[in-house]
């Protein structure tokens, strides 16, 4: 009898332990944000009108086309006077830059940013078990992981990962990492690095479609400290929900429409084809397309599938009529499962297009729109200035959630739900000027002060001294 009872409570407990283990292991896998730091580049760093048009004489392959399209570029590109440009482009050597100019900008932002962080934070960089480092378009030996890790001493059984080539979508892909490794291991700290080097990718040729990147990227960066200890829940700020990867590298038309190359003269730039509207709005597509059912409430899918059923249905009856009727597409609510949207700053019009898409307001694209405003496209760190903008306007509550959308070359697609653990406002990198926004206008003074450029007779324009 005794035997038996043993075998009944065996049979009984040891699912229930199997379970306990399992949900005891699931808690161990989240990943959350205890704290992230943007950096801000000293004032001697910024970008106004006159030094920007000093910027663009100095370069002697332009001529007058390429004057008026840069006009047209930087008033429609939605970047006021506020951004920063890397030191070698006030010392006047864009067109020469040297291997330290590359290190210096990105050391200059390590260094203040990672130290800033763990300060505020407490945690010792000994304690960091993680280091993920994401700068596309600049690879130096050491890595810059090992120059983080010897100016920080951390230990010597760190794990490294050292991105390049990811581009502006590459901090998604520097998270993921550290939520995969948060799966196995327990009681982790995971610091993302991401960032882009512009020293040493100025271009200084006149081949239209890359000296439109010298109008959208400025120098920034942020430091992100992740971490899947159960004790630390109550600190955290984030909890990451779901994270997807989209890749359409295997399309040429993809593939070829953000890339790193040289120009007919062998100049090194970056360029940007007719055809990247069209690769992001597939990309963005196919993207939503496997977030949406993870995001969203089982109603608003079910009210879609029936929305778009009865349209098909009506359009199938019209055209059978001979009526002809109009096709209009059935919208997705994202705002039933998404309270905030943090979008990748690419540019007024990737910041448009992700607004009709989505059918966002403008007070849902205000935190994009004023970061590329104030500080213009830092490539894979630019969802972060974004955020940074949400919370110091205080409009981060406990259990919000934040789609964070991100593009980049190869070409990709990436994306992320984070919930809010604690009401957040504290101050940021914005701390200094959030105040002033949103202004009362956007538009920025190069026409007001270059506009003549327009007015000017090819056969009788000299470059201005």
């Amino acid at each position: 009898m005794d035997v038996l009872m043993l075998v009944y409570a065996f049979l009984i407990l040891y699912p229930l332990l199997l379970l306990w283990r399992w949900v005891d292991a699931k808690r161990d896998q989240e990943c959350y944000i205890l704290d992230y730091e943007c950096f801000k580049p000293t004032d001697d760093r910024k970008l106004d009108t006159e030094f920007c048009g000093e910027v663009i004489k100095r370069n002697r392959h332009l001529g007058l086309n390429e004057y008026k399209f840069l006009l047209k570029a930087i008033v429609s590109s939605g970047i006021g006077e506020q951004t920063y440009a890397p030191r070698m482009v006030f010392a006047g050597r864009e067109e020469n830059p040297t291997y330290e100019d590359g290190i210096l900008e990105m050391e200059e932002f390590f260094k203040d940013s990672i130290g800033k962080l763990l300060a505020r934070t407490g945690v010792s960089p000994q304690e960091i078990d993680v280091l993920v480092v994401n700068v596309s378009m600049l690879a130096v030996m050491p890595s810059l992981s090992a120059r983080i890790i010897n100016h920080y001493q951390m230990r010597e059984d760190i794990k490294v990962y050292n991105l390049t080539g990811m581009g502006c979508s590459a901090s998604l892909i520097s998270i993921n990492i550290a939520q995969n490794i948060f799966k196995t291991h327990k009681n982790l700290y995971a610091l993302v690095v991401t960032s882009e080097s512009l020293s040493p990718n100025w271009y200084s040729g006149n081949d239209r479609s890359m000296i439109l990147a010298n109008c959208l990227f400025r120098s920034g960066g942020c430091a992100i400290l992740l971490t899947n200890k159960k004790a630390l829940q109550h600190r955290t700020m984030f909890k990451l929900k779901c994270l997807v990867r989209t890749h359409h590298g295997a399309r040429d038309e993809s593939y070829d429409c953000c890339i790193q190359k040289e120009d007919d003269q062998g100049r090194l730039g970056f360029h940007l084809g007719k055809t990247l509207p069209k690769a992001a709005t597939r990309a963005l597509v196919d993207n939503l397309r496997e977030i949406t059912p993870r995001i969203l409430p089982i109603r608003e899918l079910l009210r879609f599938m029936i929305v778009s059923f009865i349209k098909k249905w009506n359009q199938g009856s019209s055209s059978k009529g001979g009526g002809g009727g109009t096709s209009t597409r059935a919208a997705i609510n994202f705002k039933t499962g998404v309270d905030h949207f943090c979008i990748h700053t690419g540019g007024k019009a990737v910041i448009d297009g992700i607004g009709v898409n989505l059918d966002l307001s403008e007070y849902d694209l205000e935190p994009a729109r004023m970061t590329l405003h104030r500080f213009g496209n830092t490539s894979a760190s630019s969802l972060w200035y974004v955020l940074g903008y949400m919370e110091a306007k205080m409009r981060l509550k406990k259990g919000d959630r934040i789609l964070m959308i991100s593009f980049g070359a190869g070409f990709k697609c990436n994306s992320c739900l984070w919930e809010v653990v604690r009401d957040l406002g504290d101050c940021n990198v914005w701390r200094d000027c959030v105040d002033d926004y949103p202004p009362k206008t956007i538009a920025n003074p190069f026409m007001e002060k270059y506009g003549w450029i327009n007015d000017e007779d090819p056969n009788t324009f000299v470059i201005p001294r």
